[in-house]
């Protein structure tokens, strides 16, 4: 069955996209939810102009990382934290930690999800936490931890 996906779907597609989908999967799941509709002749204008704003916000919000990645990228963001003599924190430094010390020293407000972040710093000094605000910006935060 052919149908059109009204918001975007992890591994099927994204808003506006025609897709040829099982049977069971559009009646019992997409179109009931309201992720997609029938395709038809009626609808293949109104799939174009899904396509069309999803292009046009694609562009504004890269556009938009791509002005924050520039702000950011040169700054050092610094952090202080209770620390023993060979240099581990007693606690951690985490993504929430990081977003709200960005926001603060260059104005700028990155989601905590946005850091790649494996898991929470442990130790003093620079580390160079990857950021991904856009599928296609990415740039590195330099975090400099020193003791309080």
């Amino acid at each position: 069955m052919k149908v059109i996906l009204r918001t975007d779907v992890n591994d099927l597609g994204k808003r506006g996209d025609i897709l040829d989908v099982a049977d069971g999967y559009a009646r019992n799941y997409l179109v009931p939810k309201g992720i997609a509709i029938k395709a038809s002749d009626g609808t293949q204008s109104q799939a174009k102009a899904m396509r069309r704003a999803r292009d046009l916000r694609d562009a504004q919000d890269r556009s938009a990382a791509e002005e924050v990645a520039t702000t950011i990228v040169a700054k050092v963001v610094t952090l202080t934290a209770r620390a023993g003599s060979e240099g581990k924190l007693f606690g951690s430094v985490t993504a929430s930690d990081i977003a709200a010390a960005v926001e603060a020293q260059t104005g700028v407000e990155i989601d905590r999800r946005k850091l790649d972040l494996p898991e929470p710093v442990k130790t003093l000094g620079t580390h160079v936490i990857p950021v991904k605000l856009h599928a296609d910006v990415q740039f590195p935060i330099t975090v400099e931890v020193v003791a309080e």
